[in-house]
Protein backbone atom coordinates (compact mmCIF):
# COMPACT_ATOMS: atom_id res chain seq x y z
CA UNK A 1 0.00 0.00 0.00
CA UNK A 2 1.30 3.70 -0.88
CA UNK A 3 2.26 5.73 1.86
CA UNK A 4 3.24 8.70 -0.58
CA UNK A 5 1.41 11.72 -1.51
CA UNK A 6 -1.64 11.20 -3.69
CA UNK A 7 -0.97 12.10 -7.34
CA UNK A 8 -2.45 15.19 -8.21
CA UNK A 9 -2.66 16.61 -4.69
CA UNK A 10 -1.61 20.31 -4.31
CA UNK A 11 -0.71 21.44 -0.79
CA UNK A 12 -1.25 25.06 -1.94
CA UNK A 13 -5.03 24.28 -2.62
CA UNK A 14 -4.96 25.20 1.11
CA UNK A 15 -4.35 28.15 2.62
CA UNK A 16 -1.50 28.45 5.01
CA UNK A 17 -1.52 28.93 8.90
CA UNK A 18 0.28 28.30 11.61
CA UNK A 19 1.02 26.48 14.78
CA UNK A 20 1.87 27.99 18.11
CA UNK A 21 2.52 27.16 21.28
CA UNK A 22 1.53 29.15 24.62
CA UNK A 23 2.68 27.97 28.04
CA UNK A 24 0.89 28.72 31.26
CA UNK A 25 3.27 28.11 33.88
CA UNK A 26 2.39 28.47 37.62
CA UNK A 27 4.07 28.70 41.03
CA UNK A 28 3.09 29.21 44.44
CA UNK A 29 4.81 32.06 46.09
CA UNK A 30 4.19 34.02 49.25
CA UNK A 31 1.22 31.92 50.02
CA UNK A 32 -0.02 33.23 46.63
CA UNK A 33 -0.57 31.73 43.14
CA UNK A 34 1.78 33.19 40.62
CA UNK A 35 2.52 32.95 36.62
CA UNK A 36 5.00 33.52 34.89
CA UNK A 37 4.52 36.21 31.91
CA UNK A 38 6.63 37.46 29.11
CA UNK A 39 6.75 40.96 28.09
CA UNK A 40 6.67 41.26 24.30
CA UNK A 41 9.31 43.13 22.74
CA UNK A 42 7.92 42.92 19.26
CA UNK A 43 4.56 43.74 17.65
CA UNK A 44 2.20 42.97 17.86
CA UNK A 45 1.23 44.02 21.00
CA UNK A 46 4.72 45.30 21.97
CA UNK A 47 5.36 45.80 25.30
CA UNK A 48 1.99 44.02 26.66
CA UNK A 49 2.61 41.37 28.94
CA UNK A 50 2.07 37.65 27.74
CA UNK A 51 2.57 34.04 28.36
CA UNK A 52 5.67 32.58 27.25
CA UNK A 53 5.27 31.11 23.97
CA UNK A 54 6.03 30.93 19.95
CA UNK A 55 5.60 29.16 17.03
CA UNK A 56 6.57 25.49 16.21
CA UNK A 57 9.52 24.92 13.68
CA UNK A 58 8.96 22.89 10.65
CA UNK A 59 11.04 19.58 12.19
CA UNK A 60 9.56 19.81 16.05
CA UNK A 61 6.74 19.03 17.70
CA UNK A 62 4.48 20.75 19.80
CA UNK A 63 5.84 19.54 23.19
CA UNK A 64 9.57 20.28 21.88
CA UNK A 65 8.57 23.72 20.79
CA UNK A 66 6.96 24.49 24.39
CA UNK A 67 10.02 23.54 26.04
CA UNK A 68 12.28 25.15 23.49
CA UNK A 69 10.15 28.63 23.74
CA UNK A 70 10.33 28.51 27.30
CA UNK A 71 14.13 28.56 27.70
CA UNK A 72 14.44 31.30 25.22
CA UNK A 73 11.62 33.76 26.31
CA UNK A 74 12.95 33.27 30.12
CA UNK A 75 16.36 32.44 30.38
CA UNK A 76 15.36 29.58 32.48
CA UNK A 77 18.55 26.38 32.67
CA UNK A 78 18.22 23.26 30.34
CA UNK A 79 17.62 21.47 33.89
CA UNK A 80 14.92 23.81 35.24
CA UNK A 81 13.17 23.51 31.67
CA UNK A 82 13.41 19.59 31.81
CA UNK A 83 11.67 19.32 34.92
CA UNK A 84 8.71 20.64 33.95
CA UNK A 85 6.01 18.80 33.88
CA UNK A 86 4.20 19.84 30.64
CA UNK A 87 0.43 18.80 30.62
CA UNK A 88 -1.66 19.91 27.14
CA UNK A 89 -3.91 22.05 27.81
CA UNK A 90 -6.33 22.73 25.05
CA UNK A 91 -5.87 23.97 21.46
CA UNK A 92 -6.77 27.93 20.66
CA UNK A 93 -8.72 27.85 16.66
CA UNK A 94 -10.05 31.51 16.89
CA UNK A 95 -9.35 32.63 13.31
CA UNK A 96 -8.92 36.02 14.63
CA UNK A 97 -6.79 35.61 17.06
CA UNK A 98 -3.63 36.66 15.67
CA UNK A 99 -3.48 39.94 13.75
CA UNK A 100 -0.74 38.38 12.02
CA UNK A 101 -1.91 35.28 9.97
CA UNK A 102 -4.07 32.03 11.04
CA UNK A 103 -2.60 30.75 13.97
CA UNK A 104 -3.51 27.43 15.51
CA UNK A 105 -2.24 27.76 19.58
CA UNK A 106 -1.17 24.70 21.30
CA UNK A 107 -1.33 25.20 25.05
CA UNK A 108 0.26 24.27 28.01
CA UNK A 109 -0.12 23.85 31.72
CA UNK A 110 2.93 23.91 34.10
CA UNK A 111 3.30 23.88 38.01
CA UNK A 112 6.47 23.92 39.71
CA UNK A 113 7.38 24.93 42.93
CA UNK A 114 10.34 27.10 43.41
CA UNK A 115 11.80 28.08 39.68
CA UNK A 116 14.12 30.59 39.55
CA UNK A 117 13.46 34.28 38.79
CA UNK A 118 13.54 34.13 34.92
CA UNK A 119 15.18 36.58 32.68
CA UNK A 120 13.87 37.92 29.51
CA UNK A 121 14.75 36.39 25.97
CA UNK A 122 14.25 35.41 22.42
CA UNK A 123 11.86 38.33 21.79
CA UNK A 124 10.66 39.04 25.12
CA UNK A 125 11.96 41.90 26.68
CA UNK A 126 11.52 40.82 29.82
CA UNK A 127 10.03 38.20 32.02
CA UNK A 128 8.22 37.90 35.71
CA UNK A 129 6.50 36.23 37.84
CA UNK A 130 2.88 37.83 38.29
CA UNK A 131 -0.28 37.51 40.99
CA UNK A 132 -2.48 35.14 38.86
CA UNK A 133 -5.29 37.21 39.98
CA UNK A 134 -3.21 40.45 38.92
CA UNK A 135 -2.19 40.21 35.75
CA UNK A 136 -4.47 42.92 33.68
CA UNK A 137 -5.09 43.02 30.26
CA UNK A 138 -2.81 40.11 28.07
CA UNK A 139 -1.94 39.99 24.63
CA UNK A 140 -3.70 37.65 22.04
CA UNK A 141 -6.37 35.81 23.71
CA UNK A 142 -4.24 34.73 26.46
CA UNK A 143 -6.28 35.64 29.31
CA UNK A 144 -8.78 32.97 28.11
CA UNK A 145 -6.12 30.89 28.10
CA UNK A 146 -4.85 31.83 31.79
CA UNK A 147 -8.56 31.13 33.12
CA UNK A 148 -8.47 28.15 31.26
CA UNK A 149 -5.39 26.60 32.53
CA UNK A 150 -6.64 27.95 36.17
CA UNK A 151 -9.68 26.22 36.36
CA UNK A 152 -7.83 23.02 34.85
CA UNK A 153 -5.56 23.11 38.03
CA UNK A 154 -8.46 23.80 40.22
CA UNK A 155 -10.61 20.91 39.18
CA UNK A 156 -7.14 18.48 38.67
CA UNK A 157 -6.74 19.25 42.42
CA UNK A 158 -9.84 17.90 43.28
CA UNK A 159 -9.69 14.06 41.72
CA UNK A 160 -5.77 13.75 41.25
CA UNK A 161 -2.28 14.21 43.69
CA UNK A 162 -1.31 17.03 41.73
CA UNK A 163 -0.54 19.23 44.72
CA UNK A 164 2.36 17.82 45.68
CA UNK A 165 3.68 19.11 42.53
CA UNK A 166 3.60 22.60 43.96
CA UNK A 167 4.94 21.37 47.53
CA UNK A 168 8.90 20.62 47.91
CA UNK A 169 10.34 16.80 48.23
CA UNK A 170 9.47 16.98 51.79
CA UNK A 171 6.61 18.75 53.13
CA UNK A 172 4.23 19.14 55.73
CA UNK A 173 0.25 18.77 55.62
CA UNK A 174 -0.25 22.47 56.49
CA UNK A 175 2.20 23.10 53.61
CA UNK A 176 0.06 20.99 51.27
CA UNK A 177 -3.45 22.46 52.38
CA UNK A 178 -1.70 26.22 51.57
CA UNK A 179 -1.73 24.89 48.48
CA UNK A 180 -5.24 23.79 47.96
CA UNK A 181 -6.36 27.25 49.42
CA UNK A 182 -3.82 29.48 47.33
CA UNK A 183 -5.54 27.75 44.07
CA UNK A 184 -9.12 27.71 45.00
CA UNK A 185 -9.46 30.17 47.27
CA UNK A 186 -10.49 29.36 50.07
CA UNK A 187 -10.40 28.37 53.72
CA UNK A 188 -10.14 24.80 54.92
CA UNK A 189 -11.49 23.11 57.86
CA UNK A 190 -7.63 21.80 58.74
CA UNK A 191 -8.46 18.52 60.76
CA UNK A 192 -11.26 17.57 58.05
CA UNK A 193 -8.33 18.20 55.64
CA UNK A 194 -5.69 16.02 56.99
CA UNK A 195 -8.69 13.32 57.98
CA UNK A 196 -8.99 13.36 53.87
CA UNK A 197 -5.57 13.50 52.74
CA UNK A 198 -4.23 10.62 54.87
CA UNK A 199 -7.13 8.70 54.44
CA UNK A 200 -6.51 8.65 50.53
CA UNK A 201 -4.40 5.89 49.82
CA UNK A 202 -0.97 6.64 47.97
CA UNK A 203 -1.46 10.37 48.30
CA UNK A 204 1.04 10.85 50.40
CA UNK A 205 3.65 8.89 52.73
CA UNK A 206 5.29 10.22 55.90
CA UNK A 207 8.75 10.97 55.96
CA UNK A 208 11.06 8.67 58.03
CA UNK A 209 13.01 11.27 61.08
CA UNK A 210 12.14 13.67 63.74
CA UNK A 211 9.23 16.28 62.42
CA UNK A 212 9.80 19.93 61.55
CA UNK A 213 9.16 23.20 63.04
CA UNK A 214 7.36 25.32 61.18
CA UNK A 215 7.48 28.40 62.48
CA UNK A 216 5.32 30.02 65.36
CA UNK A 217 5.47 28.11 68.85
CA UNK A 218 2.84 25.31 67.58
CA UNK A 219 4.13 21.57 67.69
CA UNK A 220 6.33 20.22 65.21
CA UNK A 221 5.01 19.15 62.07
CA UNK A 222 5.44 15.82 60.89
CA UNK A 223 7.28 15.82 56.77
CA UNK A 224 5.53 13.60 54.11
CA UNK A 225 6.71 13.15 50.38
CA UNK A 226 4.64 12.34 47.70
CA UNK A 227 2.81 9.02 47.30
CA UNK A 228 2.81 7.07 44.64
CA UNK A 229 -0.78 7.54 43.57
CA UNK A 230 -1.95 9.84 40.85
CA UNK A 231 -5.37 9.66 41.08
CA UNK A 232 -7.87 10.31 44.88
CA UNK A 233 -10.40 8.04 45.64
CA UNK A 234 -12.27 9.52 47.17
CA UNK A 235 -11.89 12.74 45.40
CA UNK A 236 -11.54 15.61 47.48
CA UNK A 237 -13.46 18.16 46.45
CA UNK A 238 -13.27 21.86 47.22
CA UNK A 239 -15.58 23.39 49.38
CA UNK A 240 -18.88 25.07 47.80
CA UNK A 241 -19.98 28.58 48.21
CA UNK A 242 -22.82 29.01 51.10
CA UNK A 243 -24.79 30.65 48.01
CA UNK A 244 -24.41 28.17 45.45
CA UNK A 245 -27.49 26.19 44.54
CA UNK A 246 -27.99 22.73 45.22
CA UNK A 247 -28.30 20.57 42.65
CA UNK A 248 -30.61 17.56 42.09
CA UNK A 249 -31.18 14.42 40.28
CA UNK A 250 -31.03 14.48 36.32
CA UNK A 251 -35.22 14.43 35.50
CA UNK A 252 -36.41 15.42 39.16
CA UNK A 253 -38.26 18.71 40.15
CA UNK A 254 -38.60 20.58 42.65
Amino acid sequence: MSTGVPEGYDPHAFPPFAVTVDLAVFTVRDAALHVLLVERGQDPFRGRWALPGGFVLPRESADEAARRELAEETGLGPDAVDALHLEQLRTYTDPDRDPRMRVVSVAYAALLPDLPEPRGGGDAASARWWAAGATGPLAFDHDRILADARDRIGAKLEYTCLATEFCPPEFTLGELQQVYETVWGVELDRPNFRRKVLGAPGFVQPVDGPPRRTGGRGKPAALHRAGRATTLHPPLLRPQPADAPLSRPEGRTP
